[in-house]
């Protein structure tokens, strides 16, 4: 390994070590008292190396979802690329969630961060030039398969491809934001799947063209 290969990955290490020390930090205090100092020390970093690789507080935080939405983005697209029915691609759409995320604290800490850079504002923005640009990429991709559904025959001709696809995410977000006030010491992150992939089932449903069997839409079955 070369000199300047080395030194990518050292620097890679610390950018994700910063990174996690962040999002431990909004855990425990929240992410409005989380300061780059306090990122610093739990990194055992000075302040001006921290800013070396974030400018500021808002540019670290923002990278925080940006990360997350990656790792969901790469993570399904080699399962989309296999040349799935757009049911069945919902269905590993929803499971790759669940296995990035869905039995940790990941997905509150992204809910309290965009909560925090979009105050007052839903998870996903209607128009999506506001939304982050890896926001918008999953955005994109659930209504690929939202129309390739359409196309197959399985959901109404006539829905809304773009408003189902922010109705969908959004759901997820008022579920998240249900469970973020929730104690720690009594949040069962079980309990909070099995409430989302209930509602998902339903929504999907309720796109469904008629007389198409709503089992189809068992989360459970592949």
């Amino acid at each position: 390994m070369g000199i300047s290969e080395r030194r990518e990955r050292e620097k890679n290490a610390r950018r994700r070590a910063i990174l996690e020390r962040a999002k431990e930090l909004i855990l425990q205090k929240g992410v409005e008292r989380l300061t780059m100092e306090d990122v610093a020390q739990r990194a055992e970093l000075s302040k001006a190396t921290i800013y070396l690789y974030f400018s500021g507080k808002e540019v670290l935080l923002n990278e925080i979802c940006e990360e997350s939405a990656r790792t969901f983005l790469e993570h399904f697209k080699s399962i989309a690329e296999n040349g799935l029915t757009g049911i069945n691609a919902l269905k590993c759409f929803w499971r790759g969630y669940v296995k990035l995320f869905g039995h940790s604290n990941e997905m509150l800490i992204i809910f309290e961060v965009r909560s925090f850079l979009n105050p007052g504002q839903p998870f996903v923005l209607l128009e999506s030039e506001s939304n982050t640009e890896q926001v918008s990429a999953i955005l994109d991709t659930l209504k690929a398969i939202i129309d390739q559904c359409k196309d197959e025959g399985i959901f109404d001709p006539g829905l809304d491809s773009a408003m189902a696809t922010r109705l969908v995410l959004s759901m997820f977000s008022n579920s998240m934001y249900i469970a973020s006030r929730i104690p720690a010491e009594s949040r069962k992150f079980s309990s909070i799947l099995e409430e989302i992939t209930n509602t998902f089932r339903i929504v999907l449903q309720g796109f469904a063209k008629e007389g198409i069997d709503r089992s189809l839409f068992d989360i459970g079955n592949a």
